[in-house]
């Protein structure tokens, strides 16, 4: 974090633009841009060191109500910016905002290449499961059998899981969080901010016109209990409105348990910190209703960050040849002369 003690404490209004924010009344990006702000007050987050970059979609306004810099680029290229910044300045702190269509569609093989690099960038995918802006196109997040104006007979394309895709490419952290639980979105926002390396954070976010409910089953405050799992460091999984119910492992696969049945080290302990993420790879396999879906830091280590690595090759470099001389540069290796010639 390019945070600085002498820096005096901001407010969370300062990081608020004098833009008007333009999002659908009961969309969950709300939410998310308050926490943001927030957290960044809260961590004393400097706002002349702070970029939001972002690609395109609904998602994709974050940067002009920030009152810090950011840069509004182009469909699904959101990461591939954002890497030039980081390795461009590494003291800053940048951010990615970014929706399931942006991010995932023509933009995954940025993601996935940002990710595996483990580039110095905190990702917040806005995941509403549609495509919001161009008015309500299924996206690659969304279940399948969909109806939309794309599919109105139901999507035949199966879903794409973000975390299980963030995993796959070798993710230093990654997590999940829902719009509505604003004291969670804040605790994931701020792990994520202090991790060293490439953070990517799902928020399950709703899309009031076009998707509507997409995520009822998690924030219904009379069901949400049974329905969703808090992963918490070195504790047992464990839900339920009455916390009577657990997560096993038969063989390689998880499950459900009463715990009334099972002893308690039966139960499977939250490693976030496990440097094999076969485990955190089955947690993100769960999805309701046949499981209880988690949330919170699933995987969560430190190794070194691609601008990191950068910058030691171009110091060592500097160390052997001195500094950089662009037109000795221009004049090294082979050279041909361009002249004019008489025609014969």
């Amino acid at each position: 974090m390019s945070t600085a003690a002498e820096s005096p404490e901001l407010s969370a209004k300062a990081f608020k633009s004098d833009q008007q924010v333009k999002w659908c009344p009961g969309c969950g990006d709300h939410s998310v841009l308050v926490q943001v702000q927030k957290v960044l007050a809260s961590i004393g987050a400097r706002r002349e060191c702070t970029v939001f970059v972002s690609g395109i979609g609904c998602s994709s306004r974050f940067p002009y109500y920030m009152g810090t810099y950011g840069i509004h680029g182009i469909h699904g290229r959101a990461p591939a910016i954002a890497t030039g910044v980081k390795c461009a300045n590494p003291t800053l702190d940048v951010w990615v905002v970014t929706g399931d269509g942006d991010a995932l569609s023509i933009g995954g093989n940025h993601i996935l290449h940002t990710i595996r690099r483990n580039v110095g960038l905190k990702i917040i995918l806005l995941n509403n499961r549609i495509y919001g802006l161009t008015k309500g196109q299924y996206s690659p997040t969304s279940e399948f059998g969909t109806r939309t104006k794309s599919s109105p007979q139901g999507s035949i394309d199966h879903p794409i899981h973000p975390i299980s895709v963030a995993i796959g490419s070798e993710i230093t952290f990654v997590a999940r969080t829902i719009d509505t639980d604003v004291a969670h979105v804040q605790y994931v926002l701020r792990r994520a901010a202090a991790h060293k390396g490439t953070a990517f954070v799902e928020v399950y976010q709703n899309c009031q016109v076009y998707n509507a409910n997409a995520y009822g089953w998690a924030t219904d405050r009379e069901t949400k209990a049974d329905r969703v799992l808090y992963l918490e460091h070195g504790k047992p999984l464990i839900f339920g409105k009455n916390r009577d119910k657990g997560i096993r492992l038969n063989g390689d696969t998880p499950e459900v348990v009463e715990l009334s049945r099972v002893r308690p080290d039966d139960l499977v302990i939250h490693d976030e910190k496990a440097l094999d993420s076969s485990m955190a790879f089955r947690l993100a396999r769960m999805h309701y209703p046949q499981f209880p879906e988690p949330v919170g830091v699933f995987r969560a280590v430190e190794k070194p960050t691609y601008e990191e690595l950068m910058m030691a090759q171009i110091a060592a470099e500097q160390e052997r040849h001195g500094p950089a001389d662009l037109e000795r540069l221009f004049r090294s290796g082979d050279l041909w002369e361009v002249s004019e010639t008489a025609e014969g």
